[in-house]
Order: C-alpha cells, then structure tokens, then sequence
C-alpha cells in the first residue's frame, strides 16, 4: 500500500462501535485461545489494523464515554471516582466540544445510538429541570433534584435535556444508564422517552445478584432487556441507510455503544451457548453479531471502501469462566488499575486507506478520537478541545514515518483511572500505580483507594507484562519522573499539544 498523508484524504464516514465491558482476551483476533467465537471483529481485523496498546482512561463505564466524546480526562470534572446513575444529572459541559460537534461543523449528520451514561436533566415533579450547572449543588447536598438515583418524582411526559442532541448529535436512540441494569428501563429517541416508565420492574430473587438480574427501577411498556441490543443495532442500521437515502453525499458519523457483555447476563435465545465460556461469553458474541449487522449493512449499500470503521471497549472485564482469559494475559479486571483494566481490544478498518491484516503496537488512548479525526479531515479543533487527545491518524494509517514505527511513540504518556480514583501513568516500558498497593477496584481487596502519600507499584511491561514484580522501591528516580509528570498533567489544563490544521 502507498501511504497518503491524512491532508490527501477525503471525508470518510465514520462508524463506532463500543462494547460494554468486552476483554482483551474476548476477541479471537486478540486471544486465539478465546472461547467465544467473533467472526465479524475478527474479519474487521482481517481487513484493518489490530491495535495490541489500546487503552481506555477509565476502567469504568462513565469516565470512559466522558473521555471518548471529549478528548478530556474525566478526573478534570466533579466525577473523581464511580460511575454516575440513570437520573444523575449532565456529566458534559454544555459548551463542552465533542467529537460530534467537530464532525457537525465539519458537514456530517451525526448519531448515538445505545447506553449513553452520561447524565441527562430529568424534569421533576416541582417543575425542577436537571443541569450540569447543577452538579456541583448535587455533590455539596444542597440540589433541588430530590431522590437523584431512583426517579420517583421524575415527570416522564416531559423533555430531557443535556442529553446527545444538545451536545452535537442529529439523532439519539439510548438508554440514560446500563440500558439492563439501572433505571429508568426505557429507550429514549431525541429527547422523550419512548413510552412512559410507568410500574415498577420485576426483579426475579431467585437469580444470582447482578449477573443474572437488574436492580428495581421503573419500566416503560415494551421494554425487554433479552432485546435491547437488537433494538439498538436496527435503529444504527436505519440511520445508516436514512443517511445514504436522504443524503448520500454527505458523510455521517454513528456511534453504537452496546450494552452487551454488561450484567446482567441474559442472552437472547439465538446467541445462547454460542460460546464456551457462560452466558457472559454468549454476550460477547452477541456483540459480535452487532458487528457484522452493521458492517453488513455497509457492504450492502456500497458503503464500506468510504467509512472508518473502529470496534473497541469501554473498559476491562469481568472474570471469565470454564477457563476462559476474558482480560488474556493481562492482570486484573474491570475496576482495576492494573492492565485487565483498561487495556482494550482496538481494531479499525478503511479499506484503501488502513492495511489490511496490519497490527500496531502504538500506545492509544479511548480519548484520542477527537483529536485524530481532527487530524484525519485537516480541521482545527478549539484551544480548549481535547486537552487529551492525541492525533492518532498517522499509525491508524500506518505512516512509518511517525509514531512507534519511528521510534517515537505519538503519545507521550497513557494515564487511566480505576474506579477508586487511583491513577496509572505509562511511559514507554514502565507503569506506575499512583498511591497505591493494590488492584484499586473492587477486588481484591473491596475498597482499594489510593492512599496519598503512600507508596504504589511500578512496573517494567515490557519484562513483565503480568505485573508480578512491583519496582517500585528499587527504581525511585523512575517513580520520581512519572510522578512529576502525572502531577504535571493534573494541575495544567493538557496532556497533549494542541492539533493545528
């Protein structure tokens, strides 16, 4: 392939598709040894790039999706640990850029269609709206929004606001939270629900904890957890076909966030025992149909050769079954600040544009998409847009003259944050675990918060990919200068030089 630099390169559509909780050690393409088969990720791979460093800056749901739609570490806002709830208030600015707002101004129509968990201004029953100026009071205990996580007194006939359409999208199909997990159990198209939440979910005791089950909440008519994922997946195709229909010249960007493999774990009849590794593994696969439905539906409408295609995950996983290394090799799992965490499968594919069958070992980021489609249309971003996003385009489009194949990676440094807010920072081979002794998510132990001032780990990836042997006493001078650096990163405004066009 003769490579062209991104200036050269027209519009492509862009089309992204994010599993929920998908492993690195789930995708063939990634673990031969998978038991759970993937033949779409798989063929996407086949025919792009496979990205073995990929990394999302969370390894948690809401963290993440903040990053990914603005190119900002999540750790810069109010929401310094967790996840937000379903009737959690706007978690983005609403003079925040995003990806969709670039590509807007750029001519695209845009679309989100799946789990959002974000936040979204519910209207209450004192005539109460929900803001993201009101986040803050929230915290503090003094907001007006009463029972914030429940929605008892949410007034459903009314608009929502701060959601996908007041941040740059056309078009929004989604669910506020874990679309079969938490509350409100309802699909929203633009800013109304799609029926009213009106009674409460059943919610079978007889099932084991979360992983078989959702937590009470109010449902709309016509909602079934089994289909969502199937819901979401038609609504992504017809907006494809909608843009090729009403408008074929002009480019869309859609993003398909899935719930799948996200507990509970309640496959749809034709993916069940589609894997060897329990109805989580049959989710994965689930995911996998996904894919191929969308990429299907490209090759139909003779749009596949003119669309950037990327499938990834939000964050690590859950433990597999019957022997299954739902993280691969990798330490750890979704929570944790350890390498299962946050390392992710990556794979993109744009026929005439990436190689095909190609792998990168470039570090990336979930929060560079912003400042690599900036870089891919020659567009300049705002000065305060992604603080820190890198432009990746020139290893997606296997540029050998930049990056890790010149033997300076793009990134200066990766930084993720597990769910207790404990901070990993990665440089070439070393990692450190800021402040902390252990995972710094769930288990083990529950509860593993960074301890400030106390010692952390540090680890050589490159001779220990499994973090084993913790350095850290043994290479002080290494811990002093990624300490410095991620304290230089979270008291300044960036982490990654501004993209010029």
């Amino acid at each position: 392939m003769t490579h062209t630099g991104p200036r050269a390169l027209a519009r492509p559509n862009l089309v992204y598709i994010l599993a929920d909780d998908m492993g690195y050690g789930d995708v063939g393409c990634f673990n031969p040894d998978s038991r759970i088969p993937t033949p779409n990720t798989d063929r996407l791979a086949a025919g792009g790039v496979r990205f073995t460093d990929a990394h999302s800056p969370s390894a948690v749901c809401t963290p993440t999706r903040y990053g990914l739609l603005t190119g900002r570490y999540c750790w810069r806002t109010w929401l310094q640990r967790g996840v937000i709830g379903g009737y959690t208030n706007p978690l983005i600015e609403p003079h925040r850029p995003t990806v969709a707002s670039l590509l807007k101004r750029q001519g695209y129509t845009t679309a989100w269609v799946g789990k959002w968990h974000l936040g979204v201004g519910w209207t209450r029953a004192n005539g109460y709206v929900g803001s993201w100026e009101d986040a803050e009071q929230r915290r503090a205990g003094t907001s007006q929004d009463g029972d914030p996580e429940q929605g008892l007194n949410v007034n459903f006939h009314e608009p929502l606001h701060g959601g996908p359409r007041d941040l740059g999208f056309d078009y929004a199909y989604f669910t506020a939270a874990c679309s079969t997990m938490d509350g409100p159990f309802a699909f929203i198209e633009n800013d109304r629900t799609v029926g009213i939440p009106d009674r409460p979910i059943f919610v079978d005791r007889t099932k084991p904890g979360e992983y078989g089950r959702p937590r009470a909440g109010w449902i709309a008519p016509g909602f079934v957890m089994e289909t969502v994922d199937l819901e979401f997946t038609r609504k992504a195709v017809a907006f494809i076909e909608r843009a090729k229909r009403e408008d074929p010249d002009r480019p869309f960007c859609l993003f398909l966030s899935t719930s799948a493999p996200h507990t509970p774990w309640l496959p749809q009849t034709f993916v069940q025992h589609a894997s060897d590794a329990g109805p989580r593994g049959d989710l994965v696969a689930l995911f996998d149909w996904c894919v191929g439905e969308v990429t299907a539906a490209l090759d139909r409408l003779g749009l596949a050769d003119e669309t950037l295609v990327i499938a990834t995950s939000d964050n690590g996983p859950h433990e597999g079954v019957n022997g299954h290394q739902s993280a691969g090799d990798w330490r750890g799992f979704k929570s944790h600040a350890w390498e299962g965490g946050h390392r992710v499968p990556f794979v993109a594919r744009w026929p005439g544009r990436i190689e095909p069958g190609s792998t990168s070992a470039e570090p990336v980021c979930l929060s560079d998409l912003m400042a690599t489609c900036a870089g891919l249309l020659g567009a300049p971003l705002p000065a305060d847009a992604g603080p820190d996003s890198y432009d990746l385009s020139p290893a997606l489009l296997g540029d050998p003259s930049r990056g890790i194949a010149a033997g300076r990676p793009i990134r200066e440094a990766v930084v993720s944050h597990s769910v207790y807010g404990v901070f990993t920072v990665r440089r070439g081979p070393w990692k450190l675990i800021h402040e902390c002794e252990n995972s710094g998510g769930w288990v083990p132990p529950k509860g593993s918060d960074p301890t400030p001032g106390g010692p952390g780990q540090l680890y050589n990836l490159d001779e220990d990919p499994a973090e084993q042997d913790n350095l850290f006493a043994r290479h002080p001078t290494v811990v002093r200068e990624l300490t410095e650096l991620l304290n230089d990163y979270r008291t300044g405004d960036r982490s990654a030089p501004p993209v010029s066009p």
